[in-house]
């Protein structure tokens, strides 16, 4: 490991706080109960489809984007004991089989049309 690298919990500092801050987020605004489950990450998928389709500037949601992306990022971690890793501001996650995921960048996919968290969390949960 490089002195850039950490892991948890070092690394999970930030992506655990931006995906608690989702979670509040979604309860609060969008009245939307995430329990971070993997069957939540449908209603994260169709949130972010919503919001697309609303033509929201990307500035205006990149926030979101990034909390529900590490909310995602979480979903992954207590399903299969995955680490966040971080490196040069970047945060990702890496699962017991050494794969690494970038769930807060499929975030962003999603939002451009062409990516799913639900779909990230079944393939690094395998």
């Amino acid at each position: 490991m490089t002195p850039q690298q950490q892991t948890r919990p070092h690394a999970a500092a930030k992506p655990v706080r931006w995906a608690a801050d989702a979670v509040a987020m979604m309860r609060e605004g969008a009245r939307v109960r995430l329990d971070y489950s993997a069957q939540s990450l449908w209603r994260v998928d169709r949130l972010i489809e919503e919001v697309r389709v609303e033509g929201a500037p990307y500035d205006a949601v990149r926030e979101m984007l990034r909390g529900l992306g590490a909310y995602a990022g979480e979903v992954i971690a207590r399903q299969s004991g995955a680490e966040w890793w971080a490196s040069g501001g970047d945060h990702w996650i890496r699962t017991p089989d050494g794969r690494l995921w970038d769930p807060i960048d499929e975030a962003r996919r999603c939002y451009g049309g062409d990516g799913s968290l639900r779909l990230l969390c079944r393939d690094a949960v395998r």
